[in-house]
């Protein structure tokens, strides 16, 4: 079967169309549109390779409170509503190279390129103060607890995320509604 070049052209468009498509369903998680966690990992990958050569990194892990009692009491639509907003908010809240992605439930990582830890403490506080001042949130009593961590000397992203994730259950441990590093 021959091809006139107009249908050619179109058949690469729609298979462009499609191949754009099937990266944007294999890189991003379907509720929030943040990206996935398969993405980011890959992206952090790449991230580390230029904090071993002496470029700061910082992540942040962001856990929604409570969030099986949203779930229980508002149910799963309004849930999923909270995680998008949720999702928005943090999104608009870092710079355009900061990473956002949904790990998972109601858990959100942030990958900092080029940032310390102090200026990662101030951009999470910056974070956990928008979710409250957001106006939907605000009506279902959402808060967020986050926990940091910076790149150290010979890390990996376990490491670095289970630095994170210690420091998230402090916050939760101590009250939530709070940061830790």
């Amino acid at each position: 079967m021959k091809l006139e070049k107009g249908e050619l052209k179109n058949l690469l468009e729609k298979i462009h169309l499609n191949l754009n498509k099937l990266y944007y369903i294999a890189t991003h998680d379907q509720k929030t549109e943040l990206y996935n966690n398969i993405f980011f990992k890959d992206v952090f990958a790449l991230e580390l390779d230029k904090a071993k050569r002496g470029k700061a990194l910082s992540l942040i892990i962001v856990d929604i409170d409570f969030f099986k009692k949203i779930n229980d009491s508002y149910g799963h639509i309004v849930a999923d509503k909270i995680l998008e907003k949720v999702a928005r908010v943090l999104e608009k809240e870092v710079r355009k190279y900061d990473i956002v992605a949904r790990f998972g439930g109601e858990e959100f990582f942030i990958m900092l390129p080029s940032t310390a830890l102090e200026r990662a403490k101030k951009i999470a506080e910056r974070l956990r103060k928008a979710v409250l001042k957001d106006n939907f949130l605000r009506k279902y009593h959402i808060t967020t607890s986050l926990g940091i961590s910076e790149y150290k000397k010979m890390d990996n992203f376990e490491k670095i995320s289970k630095r994170a994730d210690k420091a998230l259950y402090r916050a939760k441990e101590t009250g939530r509604n709070k940061v830790c590093y």
